[in-house]
């Protein structure tokens, strides 16, 4: 949830925090306390408070004819010079008129009124201080806007983007399951019933449990092992299926599936091997919070011309999402052999 959908959730009674007229009031209230507590003024309390309220009066007006007008309409256009130039003019203009009003407060103390008279440059640099400081507060304001909007963009994107690749994914080994499935049908095959629960099971999991970013990963292996147990089914004892796991797997998350189109890819080229000599063979170890998933699988004896591992829907997007969700935090490798196909696929689960 990004900042703007927690600060929508607020309740009602709490509104007034995004209210940010209410933060400058604090800001100027803030200020103008601290004037009188640190100001010398020996005429007591009521002269201080006098004094800092033509102050602070004085500072929010350059400060926000600056915001307002200047910074919009000339900084914002580059035209930096002028800029400059017009913020001088505003400090130099606003110095003799609050002169004058603090020379008028004190019409009963000359001394004070000739102080003032000879502190005209100190009113004039606070004043042009005062108007630089909401400058940098300004770009610094902006500048922090415009990354968190952008990081924002990005995490929107990028969610995006990963609930495309599913998407595809999720219909693609549908399709592939329910083929498995026809033809068990076909043949009156008693496992067909056997069949209908895995693919029960694994529709379950696609359509209730792989909406999350990530998921346990002892759901995403039950996943795979009815995936096997479904090929099992389906191709008998023409084809060698091996399958081994190696570690502790109840404590760590994984996204979802992200297996499937390297497994789904074995069974689709591995099969087209001379009757008992296909096989596939997955190893899925965890050491610690690292995971390695090798899968081998034979290579058809009549060779298309271009590397059945590197391409199709299911390994593009599979590739796209370890960049996405695991960027410095993965390693993939595939290898094509005279005999056989391997994928070997490390990830980093924390």
């Amino acid at each position: 949830m990004n900042v703007t959908e927690k600060l929508a959730v607020v309740p009602e009674s709490f509104a007034w925090i995004k209210d940010s007229r209410l933060h400058h009031i604090f800001f100027w209230t803030t200020l103008y306390v601290i004037f009188i507590i640190i100001d010398d003024e020996k005429f007591g309390l009521g002269f201080r408070m006098l004094k800092e309220t033509v102050n602070i009066i004085f500072y929010i007006a350059i400060v926000y004819f600056n915001l307002i007008f200047l910074i919009p309409r000339f900084l914002k256009q580059r035209t930096f010079l002028i800029y400059t130039g017009l913020l001088l003019i505003l400090a130099l203009v606003l110095t003799p008129i609050k002169t004058l009003v603090l020379y008028f407060i004190y019409a009963n103390y000359p001394e004070t009124q000739n102080n003032i008279i000879d502190n005209r440059v100190w009113v004039f640099l606070t004043g042009f201080f005062a108007a630089g400081a909401s400058t940098i507060f300004k770009m610094l304001n902006d500048w922090l806007k415009h990354e968190r909007d952008r990081k924002e963009l990005m995490a929107e994107n990028f969610q995006t983007e990963l609930r495309f690749l599913r998407s595809q994914i999720n219909p693609h080994f549908l399709f592939n399951t329910l083929n498995n499935l026809y033809a068990l049908t076909l043949k009156k095959s008693d496992k067909a019933p056997e069949i209908v629960v895995k693919l029960s099971e694994m529709m379950r999991y696609m359509l209730y449990e792989c909406n999350e970013k990530y998921v346990p990963l002892s759901k995403e292996i039950n996943y795979l092992s009815n995936y096997l147990d479904l090929e099992r089914l389906r191709q008998g004892h023409q084809t060698k299926i091996s399958y081994e796991l190696t570690g502790e797997i109840d404590d760590y998350k994984i996204a979802p599936l992200i297996f499937i189109p390297f497994l789904e890819n074995s069974f689709k080229h591995g099969l087209k091997s001379q009757i008992g000599k296909s096989f596939v063979d997955l190893n899925i170890k965890l050491e610690g919070d690292t995971l390695q998933f090798n899968i081998k699988n034979s290579k058809p004896d009549t060779l298309p011309q271009r590397n059945l591992m590197s391409g199709g829907i299911g390994l593009v997007n599979v590739r796209r999402r370890l960049e996405l969700i695991y960027p410095n935090a993965h390693n993939l490798d595939i290898q094509s052999n005279p005999n056989s196909y391997s994928v070997f696929l490390t990830l980093k689960l924390n």
